[in-house]
């Protein structure tokens, strides 16, 4: 090629993409004589009239950046959205949660993009499984997080993000930086990247087909929403119901059907007797040093009548008579990451605390040396576990029977009831109860980040019901809540269902 047709070719790559047309593009593609593209195909396998272009090819690009904090004219009373990831949670951006002045688009490195941009997050710790992409309806300025693409004329830009949807697996792949603290695209890779390009009134008619599939999806997704809503609150009933004594037939209620003790009082053992039972054993079989402390009683102020027969109980009171029965995680300096080993003891996480159930992945271990320097906060099967921290903390779990000794660490509480409680899942349920977790709302405390102390949790008030009625209680709400966890499932699965359906009805748009 000479001199003249080379310069000719890169101008005509060079040029706005607002001024250039499909064809312009797909001849300036053409021309280029450098190495190929990532998936590079031959246009002989698409359809008649379709082509394929680079995404460096489809528009012109944008980047973004912070206007400095510092500068109050930037941030105040400014109308232009500044989008960042955490804006990026839906198809179409209407607005953001910051907001710039035009003195901050003109004196940093931000862009103000034009509406009908396509904005993609380009560094976010997401990208390791999605790519966010977003049509702007309205010109917002951009963090330096994102790109943004003004296609070409003859490109419909919802056409285009949708493309890249459907290509995501594919981008993420084959254009994701590796060995980066957090994930980020590689953009000369990126924009090497091919897509294929339909005409213009195919483009629109594959955009219409899409959306009427996806509104389709969405009205199932809204559906199986409500299903989850509706099984969460019937959850929350259930588990209300049992702390409250109108799950099964109280203790009570059945001796009175029975032959009377010798006072002529109904013969049966009410919670207030088992808890007088449970702090005389605890007394006497004490282990720690000293002298003996009785345990915090409960805050009870305001809460609801009991049925007969019940009472309230505090963590302390209902806690094994030995030290460190009722304990938090070890402070940070005692426990680094630098301690973490690949085998030995393992270490419990707030993620491994589910509303009533263990999780058990992602097992990190210390050494028996360490785990014996963390005795202290050492938990084995049959001991709750609550979360001191969360978006609210106090969701309660049992450490599992059968699983090796663990340590908690240190947004974690351990509970390690009194041998006389056999009925160890009954006192998870009651934690996860609206009727306890109504009280660690007013105990939990924080601002960027909410926190129970141990102090504060350990003066809550548990409904106790007498030993055989916690049975039935559990009985019942096993039997009540394997059905919940049972629908729960399908639901899952239907949600991850309709998710692989959207990928599908992608890839037969675009895979040609």
């Amino acid at each position: 090629m000479s001199a003249k047709a080379k310069n000719a070719a890169t101008k005509g790559r060079n040029q706005p993409a607002q001024g250039r047309t499909l064809s312009d593009a797909a001849r300036g593609y053409a021309s280029q004589s450098s190495s190929s593209p990532e998936g590079a195909k031959e246009d002989g396998d698409l359809p008649e009239g379709w082509t394929r272009l680079t995404l460096g090819e489809v528009g012109r690009w944008f980047g973004g950046g912070t206007p400095s904090k510092a500068n109050p004219r930037f941030w105040t009373g400014g109308n232009i959205p500044w989008v960042s990831p955490k804006d990026m949670k839906f198809d179409v951006v209407t607005d953001a949660q910051d907001h710039i002045t035009e003195d901050a688009v003109a004196q940093s490195a931000t862009n103000l993009v034009e509406a009908g941009s396509v904005l993609i997050v380009v560094r976010s710790g997401i990208l390791q499984h999605t790519l966010p992409v977003a049509v702007a309806s309205r010109p917002v300025a951009l963090n330096q997080d994102l790109k943004a693409i003004k296609p070409l004329r003859n490109i419909n830009s919802d056409y285009l993000a949708l493309a890249l949807k459907a290509f995501e697996q594919d981008i993420l792949h084959t254009c994701t930086k590796t060995g980066t603290t957090v994930q980020s695209l590689e953009m000369p890779i990126f924009l090497r990247f091919q897509i294929p390009v339909a005409p213009v009134a195919e483009q629109q008619r594959i955009v219409a087909e899409i959306g009427k599939q996806f509104t389709r999806l969405e009205a199932g997704v809204a559906a199986l929403r409500r299903v989850q809503a509706n099984l969460k609150r019937y959850r929350a009933a259930v588990l209300k119901a049992a702390c409250e004594g109108r799950l099964v037939p109280t203790e009570a209620s059945l001796a009175r059907s029975r032959p009377l003790s010798k006072n002529g009082q109904p013969a049966y053992e009410s919670g207030e007797a088992l808890l007088t039972r449970i702090l005389t054993e605890r007394r006497q079989n004490w282990q720690g040093r000293g002298k003996y402390k009785e345990p915090a009683r409960p805050e009870t102020q305001g809460l609801p009548h009991l049925p007969e027969g019940w009472t309230w109980a505090s963590p302390e009171q209902l806690s094994a008579a030995e030290p460190h029965s009722l304990a938090i995680g070890p402070f940070g300096s005692n426990l680094k990451v630098c301690d973490y080993t690949d085998f030995g003891v393992p270490l419990v996480f707030v993620r491994n605390i589910r509303l009533s159930r263990f999780g058990g992945e992602g097992a990190v271990f210390v050494s028996n040396a360490k785990a014996a320097e963390l005795r202290a906060h050492s938990v084995s099967g049959g001991d709750l576990l609550i979360t001191k921290m969360g978006d609210p903390p106090g969701d309660a779990c049992s450490y599992p029977d059968g699983q090796p000794d663990a340590v908690i660490t240190a947004d974690c509480i351990k509970l390690r009831l009194s041998p006389l409680l056999p009925q160890r899942q009954y006192f998870v349920h009651s934690i996860n109860s609206q009727v306890v977790k109504s009280q660690l709302q007013l105990i939990t405390k924080g601002v960027a980040q909410m926190k129970l102390s141990l102090g504060r949790f350990s003066t809550i008030a548990i409904p106790l019901p007498p030993l055989r009625e916690q049975a039935r209680i559990l009985a019942k709400l096993e039997q009540r809540l394997s059905v919940v966890e049972g629908l729960e499932s399908v639901v899952l699965a239907n949600l991850q269902r309709v998710t692989r359906l959207r990928q599908s009805i992608l890839q037969k748009a675009f895979t040609v």
